[in-house]
């Protein structure tokens, strides 16, 4: 499967009406997606093993994308044969005032995963240039005060500061995986209805997420602006089509599969002493 084709490579300006979000090549059908997700399944948890027992790496995956477009559930099945305690999912929702106290990046460096893990977030510091760029009063939350003139430099100052964050955490051995999951404004509204016509998916129901449908085209600016301006060679974005959420599944695990395989993971080799302290253990349990 080339997953390639869905890497944004750095200094491309992104356009995202040329992404279908409905693709599903090289998949016919649903059934052979499912092999091949539950196959990537099997080999991350084996992966997910090694990285731990390593102690060397970190992975961090961030998940980004308009409402409605399968966040949840692709942790939920990509994610389902990792322990859990080697991964943390951390979701972020409005910031309180203790983190609007500090930097923008604050709260989400203190949810960053320890070396050894995988940490995933549910919407992230990218939020900083989507919903605050959409709705700029947010700033004032921030104690940030800027003229249209200068908010144009503020978000052209994040997307630096938001690469060079990156670029410290992988040259500290934690990757980073981006993934934008790209939905069509006539799939976000068949989910929302489901959300409504079924019981079991009320729950998930947000008048306020329907009333940001109104900002459809400003979003859709910010995605292109960051996924331009933010995809590098050390964190690259990945524009997933999403309209079949088995597709974009299987996307997503083939990704992190591959990343963690470029990686050599492998169970640390003991040294002599540690040899022979088997050795003896093993003599001690015979012995009893």
């Amino acid at each position: 499967m080339n997953v390639e084709r869905f890497r944004v490579p750095p200094g491309t300006n992104v356009r995202l009406r040329d992404y279908d979000t409905a693709a599903t090549e090289p998949f016919g059908d649903k059934s052979q997606a499912q092999d091949k997700l539950a196959a990537d399944v099997e080999k991350l948890a084996d992966l997910q093993s090694k990285l731990h027992a390593q102690n060397v790496y970190g992975l961090l995956i961030i998940l980004q994308g308009i409402d409605a477009s399968g966040k949840d559930g692709t942790i939920k099945h990509v994610m389902s044969g990792v322990n859990p305690a080697g991964c943390q999912v951390k979701s972020f929702k409005v910031p309180s005032e203790e983190e609007l106290d500090h930097d923008y990046l604050w709260r989400y460096v203190r949810a960053l995963p320890e070396r050894g893990n995988i940490g995933i977030f549910n919407r992230s510091y990218y939020e900083e240039v989507l919903v605050v760029r959409v709705h700029p009063e947010l700033l004032g939350r921030e104690h940030l005060q800027a003229s249209r003139k200068e908010q144009q430099e503020l978000w052209a100052n994040r997307f630096e500061e938001i690469n060079a964050f990156e670029r410290y955490l992988e040259r500290n051995n934690f990757e980073v995986l981006k993934f934008f999951l790209h939905l069509s404004k006539d799939e976000q509204k068949e989910r929302f209805m489901a959300r409504l016509d079924s019981p079991d998916k009320n729950w998930k129901f947000s008048e306020a997420d329907v009333r940001e449908r109104a900002f459809w085209d400003d979003y859709e600016k910010a995605f292109e602006e960051m996924l331009s301006y933010t995809s590098t060679e050390w964190a690259p974005w990945y524009v997933v089509p999403a309209d079949r959420k088995w597709f974009s599944r299987v996307v997503v695990s083939d990704v992190i599969v591959s990343k963690l395989e470029s990686l050599g993971l492998a169970y640390p080799t003991l040294d002599a002493a540690a040899q022979e302290a088997l050795g003896r253990a093993r003599k001690l349990l015979n012995d009893e």
